[in-house]
């Protein structure tokens, strides 16, 4: 397993972080224990985690399983969820950001969180308020590298421009959804990150299995019983590319869901996309996106497979003129 380092934090992840959102979900404690195992011994050292994901428990099961080597890991997880009956335990306040990484802290039995993304953006808290709120728990030595999920380039942007002012810490890592037909990133949170050095771990690189294949020319699966994936995936030209992709790797004897791991992880602005999986078998494919030797040619024509989204200025027509 390669590393790469995380942005301009000096230190070297893995180039795949693995995403413990199945523990203590699809996954019961031995089927986590052993994906643990696994990706363990590929050489993985990032692993990503909530404080939603089960309630809690993939925190709790995976506080377990690092016990004895925790100063090997490199630990991220995340807060804004509502974590109980209180009408503000939820959101990034500074009061609720100083509580969830107090109970993220007791539930993964370690004393400091390596990276504490702020899981969405909170319109009722106003930014410079969130942004103090990662600088308290990062002068209390409970958090080293403040960063960010599902944030809009403009809000990371204001983000760090607060914390400069301020001489605050910084955001150091950013955590976008991108894949083959989720391309939005490409307009502006990869390039902004890029400017800025930050490090990008994107999640569902796989669009949740879309672009394996498996759930095509189905009225079942994750992607119908789902409502999240339902709704995030639910655009028929969505499908469309997925089995245009899938015929792709296959007449090149390339396995779907590695190849599609391996065209996010081939971005430049991309540190680690961050896989997951609900079984060992499943996380075999995942792993063996290493293998993958994703040229800039293979990527651009796997890139041609799917709707190149507009750039910033909306003005496609130049970046048509520019490429003839």
């Amino acid at each position: 397993m390669k590393t790469k380092l995380l942005g301009r934090t000096g230190i070297s992840v893995s180039q795949l972080c693995f995403g413990t959102m199945s523990f203590g979900g699809d996954a019961d404690e031995a089927t986590s224990a052993a994906m643990y195992k696994n990706v363990r011994d590929a050489g993985i050292n990032f692993l990503d985690t909530a404080d939603e994901y089960s309630k809690g428990k993939s925190e709790e099961i995976l506080g377990r399983l690092i016990k004895g080597h925790r100063d090997e890991l490199v630990i991220a997880t995340k807060c804004n969820s509502q974590q109980g009956p209180d009408v503000n335990a939820r959101g990034t306040s500074r009061r609720h950001v100083v509580r969830a990484v107090d109970a993220s802290l007791k539930r993964l039995g370690t004393d400091r969180l390596d990276i504490l993304f702020l899981h969405r953006y909170d319109a009722l808290t106003p930014i410079d308020e969130s942004m103090r709120a990662l600088e308290d728990v990062v002068r209390a030595g409970k958090v080293i590298y403040p960063a960010v999920s599902n944030w809009s380039a403009w809000q990371t942007q204001r983000g760090l421009d607060i914390q400069e002012r301020s001489n605050w810490a910084r955001l150091q890592v950013i955590q976008p959804m991108y894949s083959l037909v989720k391309r939005q990133a490409e307009v502006e949170i990869l390039p902004m990150a890029e400017a800025n050095g930050i490090g990008v771990i994107p999640y569902s690189p796989a669009a949740a299995g879309l672009l394996s294949g498996k759930y095509l020319g189905q009225a079942t699966g994750r992607l119908k019983t789902n409502k999240m994936y339902e709704a995030r995936y639910s655009d028929a030209w969505m499908f469309e590319v997925a089995e245009e992709y899938v015929a792709f790797c296959k007449e090149r004897g390339l396995h779907p869901v590695s190849t599609a791991i391996a065209w996010v992880g081939a971005h430049p602005a991309v540190t680690a996309p961050i896989i997951g999986a609900r079984n060992t078998d499943q996380l075999k494919d995942s792993l063996n996106a290493t293998k993958i030797d994703m040229t800039p040619s293979l990527r651009a024509e796997i890139a041609d497979l799917s709707r190149t989204p507009p750039p910033a200025t909306d003005r496609l027509e130049e970046q048509k003129v520019a490429r003839a």
